[in-house]
């Protein structure tokens, strides 16, 4: 019996997060340079996308490049971005009733790509179904100093009063205050940490680590990463008897 056949269809998680992590060593068992690896993740982007959509999921935020990957050989970086604007595929979006949405710190995009994704947000607007959400250099660290400054301005014109700053307002000034904090974050590639990824958010998420490369993360594995979520046990700080109450 498949995962999927197994998946309480009513338990699904309204929020899944990925890391997509892997594309260049996957490339790399097999002879390729490392942006080989990042066009196959690219199609593996499309595949769970419409898995995910078919399952239920609500919103899928996918970790596409960090702050930090600017940092990356610029060679890289760039076909990175060609990659980027190559592989939106509006259709898709379409066929599935998706909605596409962005987040992070844009404006370091190059223009022809923050166009180009732009025009999908736009054109994707009134969709009803599944939300797609890229999150483009993007950081934690970036998205909660930028809500900080924020917050921080409020005060200082007097329209916020100090002891009024709470994490409720925290959470509304945070570039994902549109979608629910992730019910499940899973990180492909084997390494297990959470990389300046949606740090707040993630304050009671279940977290899930697998070997699989993202390349070759299929529908399949994204049904074994639910069934394992759906068999862990969400206290969020209250004891299991609280919770079985």
């Amino acid at each position: 019996m498949t995962y999927r056949e197994q998946l309480d269809m009513n338990r699904i998680p309204a929020h899944i997060a990925i890391i997509m992590d892997g594309n260049g060593r996957w490339a790399k068992q097999y002879g390729h340079i490392r942006s080989y690896g990042h066009q196959a993740g690219a199609e593996t982007v499309h595949t769970i996308a419409e898995e995910a959509s078919k399952l239920g999921v609500r919103y899928l935020t996918l970790y596409t490049f960090s702050t930090e990957n600017w940092n990356r050989p610029e060679t890289e970086v760039n076909a990175l971005m060609d990659l980027l604007f190559d592989s939106i595929e509006e259709q898709t979006f379409m066929k599935n009733n998706i909605s596409f949405r962005i987040i992070g710190d844009t404006k370091k995009l190059p223009v022809k790509v923050y166009d180009r994704l732009s025009a999908c947000v736009e054109n994707t607007s009134k969709n009803t179904g599944m939300c797609l959400v890229l999150a483009l250099s993007y950081s934690s660290r970036w998205e909660i100093t930028e809500a900080t400054r924020k917050i921080a301005k409020l005060v200082k014109d007097g329209s916020l009063n100090l002891e009024d700053i709470g994490p409720e307002l925290i959470s509304e000034n945070l570039s994902t205050n549109f979608m629910p904090d992730p019910d499940l974050l899973i990180r492909t590639g084997g390494e297990v940490r959470l990389s300046n990824y949606l740090l707040w958010q993630c304050a009671y998420t279940e977290l899930y680590f697998c070997d699989t490369f993202w390349p070759d993360f299929k529908g399949e594995e994204l049904c074994k990463a639910i069934y394992v979520y759906q068999h862990r046990e969400r206290r969020f700080g209250k004891t299991s008897e609280q919770v079985k109450k």
